[in-house]
């Protein structure tokens, strides 16, 4: 049955596209945004629902370009159902799942699997990312046609990085003629070694193996100089550190068709978040020092990094309850997005706007999704949140089956209040729940 014409009313509507931000109110049909007004409210049909926005901003729902899904073959630590559970209730409407499932995502059958599972089981857009190499070994490429043909939106090797560069240099010439985009995940593994943090001073008080930061780089460099040579599309999925933002920055001013993003982790925490060799915070790519944490958050401001993503991987207890050095990397992410985020608009470092294109606009631009916007005709993907609303995260709470939050008892600011996709709600807040 069609659903009942929505009007959410008396809401802070906050465009990324256009800038605009003003009280206003807009009317939903049909799964699309059908009018809205800015300063009033649109007429509003005999049968609709009116929704009152309390004054609270309504944005495009969030579109996250990197999620660690369980399902297939690790539903312990989550399914689609659970994550999509969770990106709802963090405002986020369409994720990108990753291929590092079992099987892996390097055939048009596991695509068209995951495709039907999320349509029966998930409460937001999953979209599934394919692997550029077969098994994510490294050095068989999939085929990259018939993969977008299922619905791959992206190819990526998930946590692994191709290493081989006629491997990477041939990836990127199919993506090229395919009209795909490559998102690598930037550590040299031989350079990683059995590191298990950012190599420093609190590495060496810790006791603990580092990383240096030439493990990114070093990749960055050789897979930017590919770019060069074969004009793909390119996506560093995550940069961490001051050295990779000009690495970029100079890549963008020479022209190549290169993005990044970076990890809400990266943004808002630093190594010294470990503490007493937390585990929650054992990430890939490390937490960094403060200036890198810095470095990161002003290539935001100024758009060298394009998306902010959530990096969202959920490990259970037995991979996460263990020695510093033996535990897995990965922390949730997805469901606190949208709140951690918002530290940075709380402290002054980024205008809501630009924070709000890189976790919207900018992603749905990337994987040539009409989202990312409020206007006439886009889809009522939606988030209605308060920025202001103060609370401190009990772990219990999320809706993620796994409870690996970096954020587990912090204090956050700002609250997914109401999510809309296809313009249905997919999660509504009840305090206590």
């Amino acid at each position: 049955m069609t659903a009942r014409p929505l009007v959410i009313a008396n809401a802070r509507l906050l465009d990324p596209v256009s800038g605009q931000d003003k009280v206003g109110a807009l009317l939903i049909r049909d799964g699309r945004i059908a009018d809205l007004q800015w300063g009033a409210s649109p007429p509003a049909p005999e049968d609709a629902e009116i929704i009152d926005g309390g004054g609270h901003v309504l944005a495009p729902g969030l579109t996250d370009l990197r999620a660690f899904v369980g399902e297939p073959g690790a539903e312990h630590r989550e399914t689609l159902a659970s994550a999509s559970a969770a990106a709802a209730a963090g405002g986020v409407t369409t994720l990108v799942c990753m291929p590092d499932t079992n099987p892996v995502i390097d055939e048009p059958a596991i695509v068209d699997f995951v495709l039907r599972r999320a349509r029966d089981t998930a409460s937001v857009h999953v979209l599934p990312a394919a692997a550029i190499t077969k098994h994510l070994a490294g050095r068989e490429m999939t085929e990259f046609g018939l993969l977008s043909e299922a619905g791959a939106v992206a190819f990526t090797d998930g946590l692994r990085a191709v290493t081989n560069a006629q491997v990477m240099r041939r990836a990127l010439t199919y993506a090229r003629d395919f009209g795909a985009l490559l998102m690598q995940h930037v550590e040299e593994p031989d350079l990683v070694g059995d590191g298990v943090m950012n190599e420093g001073e609190m590495a060496s008080r810790l006791g603990l193996h580092g990383i240096p930061r030439e493990a990114e780089t070093i990749l960055l460099e050789r897979d930017l100089r590919l770019v060069r040579l074969t004009r793909a599309r390119y996506h560093a999925a995550m940069i961490s550190c001051a050295d990779s933002v000009e690495i970029v920055r100079r890549a963008k001013e020479a022209g190549l068709p290169v993005t990044c993003g970076v990890s809400i982790n990266n943004l808002v925490l630093n190594e010294n978040d470990i503490g007493h060799y937390r585990t929650f915070c054992k990430l890939s790519p490390p937490l960094r020092t403060e200036e890198d944490r810095k470095a990161v958050v002003a290539a935001l401001n100024e758009g060298v990094i394009d998306v902010v993503v959530s990096d969202h991987n959920p490990q259970d207890v037995e991979t996460k309850r263990l020695p510093f050095a033996e535990a897995a990397d990965g922390a949730l992410g997805i469901e606190t997005l949208l709140a951690a985020s918002l530290r940075l608009v709380h402290a002054g470092d980024i205008a809501l706007p630009r924070l709000l294109a890189a976790l919207s606009a900018e992603p749905a631009r990337l994987l040539g999704r009409e989202g990312g916007r409020l206007a006439k005709g886009a889809p009522a993907d939606l988030v209605l949140f308060d920025p202001d609303e103060p609370y401190i995260l009990d772990k219990r709470l999320l809706k993620s089956r796994s409870k690996n939050s970096p954020f587990d008892e912090a204090r956050l600011q700002g609250r997914a209040l109401l999510t809309l996709v296809g313009g249905r709600i997919a999660y509504r807040f009840e305090a206590g729940r």
